[in-house]
């Protein structure tokens, strides 16, 4: 959407889930690219993913591949991939209230970009979807 309705502004709120995000090295040099399709979800298969390569050090990839959650306030459940979570956890959160439902569909589906440690260019397509990563 377009123009002034979906304009960035105080006390608005988005009309498009859009989560595109670029992620640089400390040295201000390009590290990843990350992006999604899939509605509400694409915050959470973004987010997910990004902290797949920050925070557990997986390749491009492997952070698109991994199992995800997601839960958006309305309806109140969270939807989660077959090992997205451990029992342990599932448990414990079962016990604060919290309800479940497994998602028989894909949580968004998710595409990226990347430069490795040696220079080489990556590219990464969700294995939840059809596609394919090119590049030149």
């Amino acid at each position: 959407v377009q123009g002034e309705t979906n304009a960035v502004g105080p006390k608005k709120r988005p009309l498009s889930s859009m989560t595109p995000t670029i992620v640089l090295k400390k040295d201000g040099t390009f590290w990843f690219a990350v992006g999604a399709r899939g509605g509400p979800r694409i915050i959470s298969a973004v987010l997910q993913s990004t902290i797949n390569m920050i925070d557990h050090g997986m390749n491009i990839q492997e952070a698109i591949d991994a199992p995800r959650i997601h839960h958006q306030w309305l309806p109140d459940h969270i939807m989660w991939e077959k090992y997205g979570m451990s029992p342990d956890t599932r448990a414990i959160l079962v016990r604060y209230g919290h309800k479940f439902r497994a998602n028989p569909r894909n949580l968004a589906s998710a595409t990226a970009v990347a430069v490795d440690k040696d220079g080489v260019k990556l590219g990464a397509i969700d294995g939840r979807s059809d596609g394919v990563a090119v590049g030149y």
